[in-house]
């Protein structure tokens, strides 16, 4: 079996609508750039606030890739 390395980044997506919107469009902008995306973990949520109404959800995620040789 062949040894493998992976680089853990962490990336904040933020929607609208969901924490489930916000994650997606952080993976969907980190697959944009990085190729063999193994993992993406929520780490945390949260919301950004306006006069104590919620106007955007965001999602921070520790997200995993395979290093090329």
């Amino acid at each position: 079996m062949e040894n493998s390395v992976y680089k853990i980044i962490e990336v904040v997506g933020m929607s609208e609508k969901s924490w489930e919107d916000a994650a997606k469009a952080a993976i969907k902008t980190v697959d944009s750039s990085i190729r063999d995306i193994r993992v993406a973990e929520v780490v945390m949520m949260d919301m950004r606030l306006e006069d104590n109404r919620i106007v955007a959800y965001r999602t921070k995620l520790k997200v995993s890739f395979k290093l090329e040789k």
